[in-house]
């Protein structure tokens, strides 16, 4: 039973690759059409939300991003949480290959970039941004391209991007977040304490659990921290064991019950939202300045050494294990994929540069296309060739 949660949850992200890339490639085009305007005044409109003393007026990108967002790293972090007790991952040195992975695969892009803007005329202060993963295009171009390779294969590059995703907010939380509001994150931590203890509550109502998670959320939105770790943070409290003997736990009600919405409607709208651009002030020779370049670099080159790099030290070390049933070729693959840093290395650029150094923007938004790109075709490509030499051995 527990098996069939996984793989419940990877058929799911499959179904939804279409949907996603759809999505944003439908924002693209708007973005560069005679209806841009409408699509940018959509994505900038302010709606106010206001219960109590809770006022917060965000556009509506933010509210996808810092609102439904949190709901998505909730669904994640309750994977994370299953994989690690009754999965894949409960082997801690299965769990090693990811985390460890995750971490050359943001050092290797950050020195690939700082490599390349070292220069008099380099822009250090980028180096954040190539080091992110954009987890649900990763997750869909693997289900696009080898739906039939070993779900090992995808736990293993979900539980890494989410890795890689949550040093990314580390970073944001670290270097780039001016004020915190101390009061509102000591909030935001007693309501996720809270959230614990009702764990030893064998017959709390999970209209609770839900009343917690929206304390947790609008304590952390307050607090200046990105709400990404209200999310993971709360999944970590849900217990995993059945309330009577036969029935489902509360984990697993949450994860059937969020993921559909969270595959089908909240990352397809994120994807819509965030990866509108415009192409206007881009050229070929501008990939060539220290900051695209870096950056592109980063991602895709940076990446695949440092993941791939990493996962193939440690293995051979014998510190950890292939994850089951993977060959090397396709383990490559998954490393490629994590190149697409996309939308998550567009925000982190966003915040590196100057938001009115029109010039440095369009940089940023350059190499993270480029990058990210390139590393989604080759990765594809990679995962292909592995995917018909796996179904011509099986013939």
């Amino acid at each position: 039973m527990a098996r069939r949660i996984t793989l419940d949850f990877l058929k799911t992200e499959s179904a939804s690759g279409l949907i996603l890339t759809t999505a944003a490639l439908a924002a693209v085009l708007l973005a560069n059409s005679p209806w841009a305007e409408h699509y940018f005044a959509f994505i900038k409109h302010e709606i106010p939300v206001q219960i109590g003393p809770f006022h917060e007026v965000k556009p509506v990108y933010k509210w996808i991003k810092d609102g439904l967002m949190a709901i998505f790293f909730f669904v994640v972090g309750l994977e994370i949480k299953h994989e690690i007790l009754r999965g894949e991952l409960s082997n801690p040195r299965r769990l090693a290959l990811p985390v460890l992975a995750a971490i050359g695969g943001m050092a290797a892009p950050a020195l690939v970039y700082l490599l390349i803007n070292a220069g008099a005329n380099g822009s250090p202060q980028g180096w954040p941004t190539p080091t992110a993963t954009d987890i649900a295009f990763a997750l869909a171009a693997l289900a696009v391209a080898a739906p039939r390779l070993p779900s090992s294969l995808r736990i293993f590059l979900l539980t890494l991007a989410i890795a890689d995703d949550l040093g990314a907010v580390a970073l944001i939380a670290i270097l780039f977040t001016s004020d915190v509001n101390l009061y509102a994150l000591g909030g935001a931590a007693a309501a996720i304490g809270l959230m614990a203890l009702m764990s030893q509550w064998k017959t709390a109502p999970y209209l609770f659990y839900a009343a917690c998670f929206a304390l947790a959320w609008a304590f952390c939105l307050k607090s200046g921290v990105n709400t990404s770790l209200a999310g993971v943070a709360a999944a970590m409290t849900v217990p995993i064991d059945p309330r009577k003997p036969g029935h489902e736990g509360p984990l697993k009600h949450f994860m059937e019950s969020l993921h559909p919405y969270v595959a089908f409607l909240i990352l397809p709208l994120f994807a819509f939202a965030a990866a509108g651009f415009s192409f206007q002030g881009l050229s070929i020779s501008t990939l060539f300045n220290p900051v695209p370049l870096g950056i592109a670099l980063g991602l895709f080159v940076g990446k695949q050494i440092g993941i791939f790099g990493v996962a193939a030290l440690v293995i051979g070390l014998k510190l950890a294990r292939r994850p089951t049933g993977a060959k090397w070729l396709e383990l490559y693959g998954v490393s490629l994929l994590c190149g697409v840093g996309f939308t998550m290395s567009l925000f982190i650029g966003g915040l590196a540069f100057d938001p009115n150094d029109t010039l440095a923007q369009t940089e940023v938004r350059m190499g993270v296309i480029v990058g990210s790109v390139v590393s989604t075709l080759v990765g594809m490509i990679v995962l292909s060739i592995a995917q018909r030499k796996r179904d011509l051995a099986s013939d």
